[in-house]
This record gives C-alpha cells, sequence and structure tokens, in this order.
C-alpha cells in the first residue's frame, strides 16, 4: 500500500499534469483518471482520491455564487459579472439566486472568498 504522503505527492503532480495555461482541462482530467483506472499503480485508489478532491476545489475556486434581495435588472447583472471577469479572470462559472432573506444588498462568493453587502449581515453584526 502506498502511503498517503506518496499519494498526495503523486496525486498533485498529476493535477498540475491536468493543467493548460494555468487552467484546468476537462480532457487532460479524463485521459489522466482513465489511464490512472486501468493500469492501477500501487495504491491507485489514494491517487485517486486525492486526485478528485484537487479537481473540485480547482472548480469551486472557479466558481460564483451571487445572491441578491431582489432578481436584478440585467445591466445590473452585466456590470457586476464584468467586474467579477476582470478581477479573477474569464473562465468562471456564474450561479444567482434571489434569497429574500437577505433584505437588500448583494452577496458574492468567488470561490471561498465572500462578500457581504446584505442588510442581514450588517444587522447581525450589530452589537447586541
Amino acid at each position: 500500500m502506498k502511503s498517503p504522503r506518496e499519494a498526495r505527492k503523486t496525486a498533485r503532480s498529476l493535477f498540475r499534469a491536468c493543467l493548460s495555461g494555468g487552467r484546468l482541462d476537462a480532457t487532460r482530467v479524463r485521459t489522466v483518471t482513465d489511464t490512472i483506472a486501468t493500469e492501477k499503480p500501487r495504491g491507485y485508489l489514494a491517487i485517486l482520491q486525492v486526485l478528485s478532491r484537487l479537481v473540485r476545489l480547482e472548480l469551486e475556486r472557479r466558481h460564483v455564487v451571487i445572491e441578491s434581495a431582489a432578481p436584478l435588472a440585467e445591466s445590473e447583472m452585466k456590470n457586476l459579472r464584468a467586474d467579477i471577469i476582470r478581477t479573477h479572470g474569464d473562465d468562471l462559472t456564474f450561479d444567482t439566486t434571489v434569497r429574500p432573506d437577505l433584505i437588500g444588498g448583494l452577496r458574492v462568493r468567488v470561490g471561498s472568498d465572500v462578500w457581504d453587502g446584505s442588510v442581514r449581515a450588517r444587522l447581525e453584526a450589530l452589537p447586541v
């Protein structure tokens, strides 16, 4: 059995091989995972688990969630997306939701970074 440290090291090098120009390439990921699954090197399950985690984290890092208290106008949404793309790159996926419990304002999450400009967050931050 391969040690967890060796599996992490191998998975990280395979993950770097899946990057093309600093961005994750889905065809490379598929090719690498298919090769590992067919060849079944020593400790391949641990390698696949770590590689899966790295790919998931990279996909989450490139995903944007925009939450608003009310539906945004198309022009506002277009400007907001343009600002986010200018800051974080153009290979982002966007998800927009309406959450009335925010009371007002926006909440934007890009990967693990959160910008909360909602009224609800301001009310919760008030000292009691």
